[in-house]
């Protein structure tokens, strides 16, 4: 079961991963840096660590990406984002979306590149069973709906408050 799929619902993923980097640019100017920093409750994310997790997560999404079209039936390897969040104080918000950005593009042409038969191939994740590739696209596009909505829920409370 992939559990970002109910974020999905009836979208195109390729129309929701090519929006989300202009739509975390925007969630950076509305807040502005100090606002960015803000935790809706103890122990979550603020803006700014979930523009580096997603700047991370992009950097697993491509070597996912390509490692699923270079291998016979890949096998993915989950990763520990809460241990991967505990150097997020290193970067600031523009730098997270720089990366993620730059990473995003280069993650869209290759998606765009691809013969409809690739998004047949089959693929594992340990965590979540065997699949086909567009799942994977369907995943990267589930998980940014869902930050977003965190983001836009951040957003709303902090400007109800100010």
């Amino acid at each position: 079961m992939n559990p970002y799929a109910p974020h999905l619902g009836n979208r195109d993923p390729k129309q929701v991963i090519g929006a989300t980097a202009g739509q975390l640019a925007s969630a950076i100017r509305t807040l502005g840096p100090e606002r960015a920093e803000q935790r809706p409750a103890p122990g979550k994310w603020s803006v700014r660590e979930i523009i580096c997790h997603l700047a991370d997560s992009e950097i697993v999404f491509a070597y996912r990406l390509r490692q699923a079209l270079a291998e016979d039936h890949h096998v993915i390897q989950p990763f520990d984002q809460d241990k991967w969040a505990k150097v997020y104080a290193a970067y600031d918000a523009p730098a997270a979306l720089a990366v993620f950005s730059s990473l995003r593009r280069w993650n869209i042409a290759l998606i765009g590149s691809l013969e409809p038969e690739a998004f047949t191939k089959r693929l594992t994740h340990p965590e979540r069973g065997e699949m086909p590739y567009k799942m994977l696209v369907e995943t990267m596009a589930g998980h940014d709906i869902n930050h977003l909505r965190q983001i836009e829920a951040i957003t709303a409370r902090v400007a109800s408050t100010n």
